[in-house]
């Protein structure tokens, strides 16, 4: 029953949920009997072993370092690549825009050269048809003026002169 009592007390102590897991103390491992042992060569194999893991973690640690370091280069190539490939977008467009403005305004120019000259045409033709009707307005202002003249000259030689007609006569 103390057996049984020990391996399940000790059972419950490894995989109870509530309480820590016990771990079992070292057992040093078993020398056999009369055979020397060599703790020089034990402490010199042990030293060996530490020393051929520390080597491989070491070349493991620098081959993972130049990784990063050619990781580290090949992103500054990029960011610098970005960079001047932006700036030629970025002056690329500002030459556009240049030369749209330039365009525009051009444009502007020739519209209002073109607006200036349709209105220098609008006022010649203008003055030439006010000149024109000036002079066939003064034409016929001269003809009545000859014809009036006329009237009254032609009236001065009439009987009853100066009395017009009454009733559909002249007065």
């Amino acid at each position: 029953s103390s057996i049984s009592e020990g391996t399940l007390l000790t059972g419950c102590l490894l995989f109870c949920p509530l309480s820590r897991p016990v771990v079992p103390p070292l057992i040093p491992p078993k020398i056999p009997e009369g055979e020397r042992v060599d703790f020089d060569d034990i402490h010199r194999k042990r030293m060996e072993k530490d020393l051929l893991e520390l080597q491989t973690l070491i070349d493991v640690h620098f081959e993972q370092r130049k990784k990063e370091e050619e990781e580290l280069v090949a992103l500054k190539e990029r960011i610098e690549r970005r960079r001047a490939e932006r700036a030629e977008q970025q002056r690329f467009r500002t030459e556009k825009e240049r030369e749209r403005q330039a365009k525009l305004a051009e444009e502007k120019m020739r519209k209002e050269e073109e607006e200036a000259k349709k209105r220098a045409e609008d006022d010649a033709k203008k003055k030439k048809v006010l000149s024109n009707m000036g002079a066939h307005f003064g034409g016929y202002l001269v003809k009545i003026n000859v014809l009036y003249n006329r009237i009254s000259h032609a009236q001065k030689f009439r009987k009853g002169a100066g009395k017009g007609r009454v009733g559909g006569r002249w007065k």
